[in-house]
């Protein structure tokens, strides 16, 4: 009997372990936030930080209340970013591969005489724009 109970001590134990590490986590993504916010003022920063550290199981309720659907639209704009640049590095690597291959095949036509100098150029121009 005394295994079972010293067991269940150890788990009750993790089960509070995590979840203060759990809340220890949300207080500092709660801080990033205050200071992501581009609208938020400098005043109004330190208050709500020092609200935040000081005394932060009511400061992470009221921020949840009071500013949690600007947070999720921070976190929104913030994805929308990320996915925004990596569409824009991925086709630059794909204009830079079509670009060779253009120039490539336009160079072929100038060599075999289907275009002039002027037209090669103009085909170049338009494959590195």
């Amino acid at each position: 009997m005394d295994f079972f109970a010293n067991f269940l001590n150890i788990l009750l134990w993790s089960l509070w372990f995590a979840i203060w590490i759990g809340f220890i986590f949300l207080v500092i993504r709660f801080v990033f936030d205050v200071f992501r916010d581009k609208e938020l003022s400098v005043i109004g920063k330190i208050l709500w930080t020092l609200l935040l550290v000081m005394v932060p199981c009511i400061g992470a309720l009221i921020y949840i209340f009071a500013r949690g659907k600007g947070m999720a639209a921070r976190d929104v704009a913030a994805a929308e970013a990320v996915r925004a640049a990596q569409v824009e590095y991925t086709q630059g690597l794909m204009t830079e591969a079509g670009a060779a291959t253009e120039i490539e095949k336009a160079k072929a036509l100038l060599d075999s005489g289907a275009i002039t100098e002027e037209e090669f150029a103009a085909l170049k121009a338009r494959a590195l724009a």
